[in-house]
């Protein structure tokens, strides 16, 4: 095991061809794998998640698709264009454009460029770089207050 602190098990349909998905479009790292089991560990920049194999063994209540309903994952990175271009290249779901949002908080705005992506089950990622921190309101961007 690793030492971060949550890291979510997304259960597969093919655990291989997401695995791929995950290394090869969205440039995770994998950790350790048992591809007999159909079980990988990948990160990403810290973030990291476990993908497994649908089976009699899977910790899952529904297995009916899309799977991860209600739920979405964020994945900070420090290069978000080259994510989203990969995601592009390779005809990836992409669920919410690349954009500009800044966030308010108790004490200003934080900013972030970011774009939601789709895994082969379902899974919504949105894959965010870090703008920074402004204390008045920015005029460009989505501004969610």
């Amino acid at each position: 095991m690793t030492g971060a602190a949550l890291v979510p098990e997304l259960a597969c349909r093919d655990a291989q061809a997401s695995a791929a998905f995950y290394q090869q479009v969205l440039g995770f790292a994998c950790l350790y794998d048992r591809p007999a089991q159909g079980f990988f560990y990948l990160s990403h920049q810290g973030a990291e998640l476990m993908l497994e194999q649908l089976g009699d063994d899977t910790w899952l209540a529904t297995p009916e698709g899309p799977l991860g309903r209600g739920m979405h994952l964020q994945i900070m990175t420090s290069d978000v264009d080259t994510v989203h271009a990969r995601c592009a290249t390779a005809n990836a779901r992409i669920f919410r454009p690349l954009e500009t949002a800044w966030y308010r908080t108790e004490n200003g705005f934080e900013g972030q460029r970011q774009f939601v992506v789709l895994d082969p089950d379902g899974y919504m990622l949105r894959f965010a770089q870090d703008l920074g921190h402004r204390a008045t309101a920015p005029d460009d961007g989505r501004i969610v207050a």
